[in-house]
């Protein structure tokens, strides 16, 4: 039997958090330098850094469905068999890996040719202009064709977080991260290939991380393992794996959404330099929620693994400190961006125009970022308990129910129309955030109460 690196049934909860949770971080951190990355570079090409900046932003909507598509699919499986192990039925498990990953590929092959069919007409929906569309074009072409890399190594890697392998986990990212730092400049400047080559870079990195992560789930470190008799399309397997990663599928998914109305409302209010700087703080923002995901992410095995197993008390605690410290770091990272915007805009461009803007929007556009560390930590909570209708409610209240209207209804109300558009986030962020907490704290001791229950029954 593969000995785990952390036992998640007995091990002190502070002390596992924290093995658990400095990995994911770490991960999530070194995940959003694939594309935080490039837009550094991209952003410094001389003269035309910041049309290509803005074209690349053009593309995020695609990018975050892509990764979206891993959430699905990965979060989902991951969550799942992570219980199924908790309650030592291991080759459920193996059967949902293999499942995931027939699935994984078959998506991201219909992902690549629906999106290659449709680019140009869809990145101006998004908001390109005649100016931005061929450097949003050129990126996203060659994107697309890494797409099934990227599937494969992010919607996989939540199967190796599951069991616990932490530090295994975290080393996925950090290989392909590297590999993208080091080939950027050499393809955008040393070869001259511009967003190409950033292009090239990134999928070349998620290529090298898909072999690492298919390497070690078919090893003999690992509990869970890919085989062959399970690599198909199972809906009885699939079902139940889909209906919990839906939730987080539609916080990546809408994302999507949300990128579209910012950049559509913001070219009709702003112009280019508007959604270049929206470019900015989405990049900036996304660092940020990434780690608060990535604190809430290294909780998930805990608390599946425990609620799986039927040690109710540990659950309790783990959900707690982790609502804690998910908290607290939502908050020193509110401060930071509003005290210091300018330190995080230097790094994206340096034109003086669009610089003063974006540092402008960044202080608005973060203003929210305080309350995302109890709506990550509550709702993360809820999909690893295996709660997927009320986490997909919570995923559709911030950016579907309270943001998207926010974005086209605000600029009727105020007369500084490109100041609606981002107050559009911190307003929904708040919103959002004060209804999930209300609401875990309603439902979580009900939902202790039945599992506890559904084991009595099973004892008698």
């Amino acid at each position: 039997m593969a000995k785990r690196e952390n036992d998640l049934g007995r091990d002190p909860i502070g002390k596992l958090l924290l093995r658990l949770a400095l990995p994911s971080v770490t991960a999530q951190l070194v995940n959003a330098l694939y594309n935080i990355v490039d837009r550094m570079y991209i952003g410094h090409i001389p003269e035309v850094g910041d049309l290509a900046l803005t074209g690349l932003g053009v593309c995020f909507p695609v990018i975050m469905f892509v990764s979206a598509i891993s959430a699905l699919v990965g979060m989902g499986g991951g969550s799942r068999a992570v219980v199924r192990m908790g309650e030592g039925k291991e080759d459920q498990a193996n059967a949902i890996l293999g499942n995931a990953t027939a699935l994984l590929v078959v998506l991201a092959v219909a992902a690549t040719v629906f999106f290659q069919l449709v680019k140009e007409p869809m990145l101006l929906l998004f908001g390109a202009t005649p100016e931005t569309l061929g450097y949003a074009s050129d990126y996203l072409t060659i994107y697309l064709w890494g797409s099934i890399f990227v599937e494969i190594s992010m919607g996989l890697n939540f199967f190796i977080t599951a069991q616990g392998f932490s530090t295994m986990s975290m080393a996925t990212v950090l290989i392909g991260a590297v590999t993208n730092i080091v080939l950027d400049p050499i393809l955008i400047f040393g070869f001259n290939m511009g967003v190409k080559g950033a292009a090239l870079a990134t999928i070349t990195a998620q290529a090298v991380s898909a072999v690492w992560v298919l390497c070690f789930l078919t090893g003999k470190r690992t509990k869970l393992k890919l085989q062959r008799r399970f690599f198909r399309i199972d809906f009885k397997v699939l079902a139940p794996v889909l209906a919990l990663g839906v939730s987080p599928f539609i916080m990546n998914s809408t994302e999507s959404l949300v990128n579209i109305a910012f950049n559509s409302s913001l070219k009709a209010y702003g112009g280019n330099s508007a959604v270049g700087a929206m470019t900015i703080c989405s990049s900036v923002m996304q660092v940020f929620f990434l780690l608060i995901q990535g604190i809430a992410q290294g909780a998930q095995p805990i608390i599946g693994f425990n609620y799986g197993s039927g040690d109710l008390e540990r659950v309790k605690k783990t959900c707690r400190l982790l609502t804690i410290c998910a908290f607290t770091f939502s908050c020193t990272a509110c401060a930071a961006l509003e005290l210091f915007p300018q330190v995080f805009v230097a790094l994206f461009n340096d034109k003086p125009e669009l610089v003063e803007l974006a540092v402008w929007a960044l202080r608005v556009y973060a203003a929210g970022m305080f309350m995302l560390g109890i709506q990550s930590a509550c709702q993360q909570s809820f999909v690893a308990l295996g709660q997927a209708k009320v986490s997909l409610f919570l995923a559709l209240l911030r950016k579907i129910i309270l943001l998207l209207p926010l974005i086209l209804l605000l600029p009727h109300v105020l007369s500084d129309k490109v100041f609606a558009v981002f107050l559009a986030e911190p307003a929904a962020d708040i919103l959002a955030a004060v209804t999930t907490g209300s609401m875990f704290l309603w439902r979580f001791p009900r939902i202790l109460e039945r599992r506890r229950q559904e084991l009595e029954g099973k004892k008698a």
